[in-house]
């Protein structure tokens, strides 16, 4: 059955009330930072942190007014703390807030999905054990090619994955991040020692440098690492739908006893995960797009990236984190029809042999060229005539001249094509 799941760490991650409360988390944190170097008395912050509050309709009210996020919270939450409050965000612009508020939740939602990763990449191991010597007819430009395993084919997609994960490592490391430098990133009210203390009560490293936000070259490789995730996902995607044709019939996404594949053909069994999956994909390149550009502000800055990322960033992670959820339960409810497989081996009557008879040819004595020739010929004539390819071959004077019937039936061997499988697992799973 497809597990059923909703997304609750994200349902209230990107929540105004979570934002708001991370953006108090930080205003109190710096306060605490001051406190340690003396600049502000430790009772005056315990004060502030026992009354500090916010109001969600009274923060719009005021923002109705004043058309400013920062200025509407911190008037509401000073209505509550009282006259302390003139020591909240003492000699800090917006954004030293915003973006060290930005960055924890970033890497919040950057923990779901690394776990979600996790989960996607056990289960595309296990896959690929359980299917390592499963054989299926490899392709290449849609065209039957040579005989591969349904376990390598997993175990590309793990490799793959991993990848990505050490990408999403990478990323996560390069977004954590705070900055409390002020208006134009040189500390005019405040001090790289302060916003050292204040990033690491938070978890986070002070921006080695900053105007008057964070460069946003970070925040594009978070979102540009989701969108190859999600590329990948939908390489996964794609492949699955592919053989699931009806031509092919090689896998079957879990159908359910009172689903429906469409509204006029009864017998439908669509692969709609998996096109889910590919849709998707879309969305999340096209915010890859955005977050290059948000790279490009005026001076130490303007707003054009603030309203694009309220919808790229809680967007981008809640949809790759779907995805990947989706994405491990399509698999795990794989149905593999293995009899198919083995018909669609069949099919070409065994020319997909052909290399290894040229490769005969050649040992030989005979040209390149010319193996390729005779082989190519053969493999047509199996083709026109609906004869099996071995038969064509034995028939063929030109090449029994050299190799014997003993020898073309060796080359029909399907193991020889799969003793390497276990370096290539070796070399990805160790």
């Amino acid at each position: 059955m497809i597990e059923r799941y909703t997304l609750p760490p994200f349902d209230k991650l990107w929540s105004l009330e979570n934002k708001y409360n991370v953006w108090l988390k930080v205003e109190l944190a710096f306060l605490e930072a001051r406190a340690e170097l003396g600049e502000i008395d430790r009772t005056t912050v315990e004060l502030i942190k026992k009354r500090a509050k916010f109001d969600i309709q009274e923060i719009a009210q005021i923002e109705r007014q004043v058309q400013h996020d920062v200025i509407a919270f911190l008037t509401n939450v000073a209505s509550y703390v009282g006259e302390p409050a003139k020591e909240l965000h003492y000699g800090l612009t917006s954004y030293d807030m915003v973006d060290t508020a930005l960055a924890l939740l970033m890497l919040e939602a950057g923990e779901a999905i690394r776990s979600a990763l996790e989960e996607l990449l056990e289960s595309l191991k296990k896959k690929a054990l359980e299917e390592k010597y499963t054989p299926m007819i490899g392709r290449t430009h849609g065209i039957h090619a040579e005989p591969i395993t349904l376990g390598v084919k997993f175990l590309r997609w793990y490799d793959e994955m991993s990848r990505n994960y050490e990408r999403w490592q990478h990323a996560l490391e390069n977004i954590r991040y705070g900055k409390f430098s002020g208006a134009v990133g040189t500390y005019t009210h405040t001090t790289p020692e302060l916003e050292s203390l204040a990033c690491k009560k938070l978890g986070l490293k002070p921006a080695p440098t900053s105007s008057q936000i964070i460069d946003r070259d970070r925040h594009a490789e978070y979102i540009l690492t989701l969108a190859m995730m999600a590329t990948s996902l939908e390489k996964i995607a794609t492949e699955l739908r592919q053989l699931q044709r009806t031509e092919i019939h090689e896998v079957e996404e879990f159908f359910g006893t009172h689903q429906k594949g469409s509204s006029a053909m009864p017998h439908k069994k669509n692969p709609i995960l998996s096109e889910r999956m590919c849709g998707l994909a879309r969305i999340v390149r096209g915010h890859a797009m955005t977050a290059l550009q948000n790279m490009v502000l005026w001076n130490e800055r303007d707003i054009s990236n603030s309203c694009v990322e309220r919808i790229i960033l809680p967007e981008s992670t809640t949809l790759v984190y779907y995805m990947l959820k989706k994405t491990k339960d399509n698999l795990d409810n794989l149905r593999i029809l293995r009899t198919n497989m083995k018909h669609n081996l069949e099919l070409t009557r065994g020319v997909i042999f052909s290399e290894a008879i040229m490769l005969a040819l050649i040992k030989k004595g005979l040209t390149r060229q010319s193996a390729y020739d005779m082989v190519q010929r053969a493999a047509f004539k199996s083709y026109e005539t609906g004869k099996h390819f071995k038969h064509v071959l034995l028939e063929d004077t030109n090449i029994r001249k050299y190799l014997d019937e003993n020898e073309i039936d060796s080359l029909f061997d399907l193991q020889h094509y799969f003793r390497h499988i276990d370096a290539i697992y070796k070399r990805v799973l160790g």
